[in-house]
């Protein structure tokens, strides 16, 4: 998934850098409740992304993290001024695409059909809703079809699923039946973890329907 969302940034012309050093945004702990912890990974994050000019995420929900909720994680703290620069700068690769840059035709072919899961962070958090539809409609060779509940949460959110296992699992479910009742061939997402989820209901029900990361449909010719 990485190396499409590299693939396409470097054929628009852009210098694409990943620092080795990264690691998580912090999300996991500041959704359970441990904001101490949550911020000293978040801390770290600023840090290694502070000189960058445009932070580009292959997940919603990082890129909603870092946004939506840097600001209320660093109030009142020495860091608050580079968190929010890095706020600022920090977007979802599609929103980047459309939003940003202007683009919605990147030129791509990819012969099959999809259908799009609307992930909740991306969708509630992001207010994403035509910025990856644009960019599917613009492929060549791809049948964009809805499936009926295209915004319901697949269930998975994050630790959600671990301490919720049977509730996740029935949502799941809801939405890996809606994605099987359009007959496509893929599931695409701009959120690696929704996928992730769906991608495992769809193995245990022995479907042929595959998952598929945005940026690997946008990258294929």
């Amino acid at each position: 998934m990485g190396i499409s969302m590299v693939q396409v940034l470097e054929r628009l012309g852009h210098e694409v850098e990943f620092p080795m050093g990264q690691t998580c945004c912090g999300q996991p702990a500041f959704n359970t409740g441990y904001w101490k912890e949550a911020r000293e990974v978040a801390s770290f994050f600023v840090d290694v992304f502070s000189q960058a000019d445009v932070i580009v995420a292959p997940s919603a929900s990082c890129t909603a993290m870092v946004r939506n909720f840097y600001g209320e994680l660093f109030r009142n703290h020495p860091k608050a001024a580079a968190a929010a620069a890095v706020s600022g700068k920090t977007f979802e690769f599609t929103e980047f695409l459309v939003k940003k840059l202007g683009i919605t035709d990147l030129g791509a072919r990819f012969e099959g059909t999809v259908t799009f899961h609307d992930g909740c962070h991306g969708r509630r958090e992001l207010n994403l809703k035509e910025e990856p539809r644009k960019l599917l409609r613009a492929v060549k060779g791809l049948e964009l079809r809805e499936m009926g509940l295209c915004e319901q949460c697949c269930g998975f959110g994050g630790t959600f699923s671990v301490k919720f296992p049977d509730i996740s699992t029935a949502m799941g479910e809801a939405k890996v039946g809606s994605i099987e009742e359009t007959g496509a061939q893929y599931v695409s997402s701009c959120d690696p973890s929704c996928l992730m989820q769906i991608g495992g209901i769809l193995t245990k029900r022995k479907s042929p329907i595959k998952t598929i990361y945005i940026a690997e449909i946008l990258a294929s010719r």
